[in-house]
């Protein structure tokens, strides 16, 4: 092909930005028409009763049952992260049996499914039954309730998978600045919290976000156990007035709501952290 040629065709050609722009246009276009159709033919069933999910959004069980979930998923990633925190720094020590005992943790509580670990504590008394010292002696029962059963499977799980994150973020700062500090004479908790947290704290917060959404997602599980948390109450509604796609709108709704508001939470924690010069790039 002679450049007049080449020249020919390369003016003929549509420019490339203008046709990935319409290509999106086009192809969101249809995604929206395809959402509003497919909302419509939903809203045009008369075999449910839409204007109950309003009334059961506001239900005084409903909102106990939303209170318990945010206190469970609370409760689940303080202790997550407490616990995953000592498990990192043990992963990261120069003991070998801290490693060791490290790397059995997350091999346990991470690699078991999570249905699993809820029903081995919600049933530990066939095994335990008792627990003492001496003469005194209480029921595995009166203590390991549905309550706590689902706060240790949700919380020592989520200690697995957020021992491995902060590890991460932990090596991912230069050795170097550790052997600097130490040259310094920083003992290691002070290199720990003045030098190393302070830029893993940039890698670790995002992850933890989403470890967080997905454990709001997460604690819906321990209704196998009967805990009276937001899918247990909507459950225990429908099956009194067999409104079920009804009350797991009402359970959905929460959980969007919920997530919604803590992913924009999380975004701006993460601009707040980031790099200012990071952070005005991204804003142009």
């Amino acid at each position: 092909m002679s450049f007049v040629q080449q020249s020919l065709s390369m003016a003929m050609a549509p420019p490339i930005g203008k046709t990935v722009r319409f290509g999106q246009l086009f192809t969101g276009t249809v995604a929206i028409i395809a959402l509003a159709l497919m909302l419509l033919v939903i809203g045009r069933n008369q075999s449910v009763q839409w204007s109950e999910i309003p009334r059961y959004m506001i239900d005084p069980v409903i909102l106990d049952g939303v209170v318990l979930t945010l206190e469970l998923t609370a409760g689940a990633m303080v202790a997550g992260i407490v616990i995953g925190c000592l498990v990192a720094i043990m992963a990261t020590s120069q003991n070998v049996v801290l490693k060791a005992i490290a790397v059995a943790f997350v091999w346990w509580f991470r690699g078991v499914p999570l249905i699993v670990q809820i029903f081995f504590w919600f049933n530990i008394a066939l095994f335990i039954p008792e627990v003492g010292i001496g003469s005194w002696s209480v029921s595995v029962n009166d203590i390991v309730t549905p309550a706590l059963a689902g706060f240790l499977a949700l919380g020592l799980h989520e200690a697995a998978n957020m021992s491995e994150i902060i590890r991460s973020g932990l090596t991912a700062v230069d050795r170097g600045q550790r052997e600097a500090a130490s040259s310094l004479g920083l003992r290691p908790l002070q290199t720990l919290r003045t030098v190393v947290l302070p830029q893993a704290i940039r890698l670790i917060v995002p992850p933890t976000g989403n470890q967080a959404i997905g454990m709001l997602k997460a604690s819906a599980i321990v209704s196998v156990i009967g805990m009276q948390d937001l899918l247990t109450q909507a459950q225990a509604i429908y099956a009194r007035n067999f409104l079920v796609i009804e009350l797991l709108c009402v359970a959905s709704l929460w959980y969007l709501g919920i997530t919604t508001i803590a992913s924009v939470g999380q975004h701006y924690l993460e601009r707040k952290l980031a790099p200012k010069g990071r952070s005005s790039r991204n804003e142009k």
